[in-house]
Parts: structure tokens; C-alpha cells; sequence
């Protein structure tokens, strides 16, 4: 059982992974046109487990950390948004400071489903985090997320690289 807890919004349900989600999880990271901006390549099996398994431990030992996202009618695999504490080492470093980030199903890109999941995560960040600081970093080409992140209220503070260029963003 997750840790998780579960956010509905108007059209979609935000609940913790559970192992019978990696083919969906699996699908997704291991789709060529989600992983052109992250990591650029597709994941394999063992790397999405691996992911899984992180985000599973994230809520059990840092009572963050990301969702599934699916749609309410019919429960179709939208995709992943949430919090973390990648140990990212980089300068500017993010510290001990919320990193989000989602990623979505090609099939659900354009129905507004990253803003609206964004927009859940972050109301539970809200009454979650004290300073409310929260950071993510994308890569400069990729204009989707820089548009979610933005009416997010994400701002830049730096860029830098990081398994190629990115921009950091904080809220």
C-alpha cells in the first residue's frame, strides 16, 4: 500500500505507484518522443523499475515524492508528476530543496492534463513544505514544459548542465 496520498482533480486521479503500474510506467519512459528532453534516450525494463521503486521509497522516507497520474473515467495511464530528492550533484546545487517534475503519455499531450496535474501536485506541496521553495529543471527546447512550468509560477534562477543543457527553475 502507498504512502501516497491520492488527489483527484476534475478529470484525472494523482495516487502513489504500485508495481502494477510499470508496464504503463514502462511504456511511457520508454517512449523515444517523452525521453527527447529527459535523458534523451528510452529507458530500458530495469531502469524504469528502478524508477519505480525510487518513487515507492521517496514516500516511504521522505513522505514526497511522485504520483501516477490517470484519467478518473476509464483509468487510462496519463503519466507521473511529483516531488524528489534526486541528490542531484550540479552547480547551482538544489540543496535539500523539492525538485518537481512530470512527464505525460504522448497520447494525452495537448488536453491540458500536465497543467492540470501540476497544479494538483503543487496545492498539496503547498500546505506540505514550509518555505514553499520548490524547484525543477528542463531543458531549453523543450517549450511544453517550459509553458506548464511557467503558468505554474515557476521563474528561472539559473542554467547549467546537467547530462546536457538545462534551465533551473523555482517557485
Amino acid at each position: 500500500m502507498s504512502r501516497a496520498p491520492v488527489i483527484e482533480t476534475e478529470r484525472l486521479i494523482l495516487r502513489g505507484h504500485v508495481k502494477a503500474d510499470l508496464d504503463d510506467c514502462l511504456a511511457m519512459w520508454g517512449d523515444a518522443e517523452v525521453t527527447r528532453f529527459i535523458g534523451g534516450k528510452p529507458a530500458a525494463l530495469d531502469e524504469v523499475w528502478s524508477r519505480l521503486l525510487r518513487y515507492i521509497g521517496h514516500w516511504d522516507q521522505m513522505d514526497y515524492g511522485f504520483w501516477t497520474v490517470r484519467e478518473k473515467a476509464g483509468g487510462r495511464f496519463v503519466g507521473e508528476v511529483g516531488f524528489a530528492d534526486f541528490k542531484r550533484q550540479m552547480s547551482p546545487s538544489f540543496g535539500r530543496t523539492p525538485e518537481m517534475g512530470w512527464a505525460l503519455s504522448p497520447a494525452v499531450h495537448g488536453k491540458g492534463y500536465a497543467t492540470e496535474a501540476v497544479s494538483a501536485a503543487l496545492a498539496w506541496a503547498d500546505q506540505r513544505f514550509d518555505d514553499g521553495r520548490l524547484v525543477c529543471m528542463i531543458s531549453p527546447d523543450n517549450a511544453p514544459s517550459l509553458r506548464v512550468a511557467e503558468k505554474a509560477g515557476f521563474r528561472e534562477f539559473a542554467r547549467t548542465s546537467y547530462h546536457g543543457d538545462v534551465i533551473l527553475l523555482e517557485r
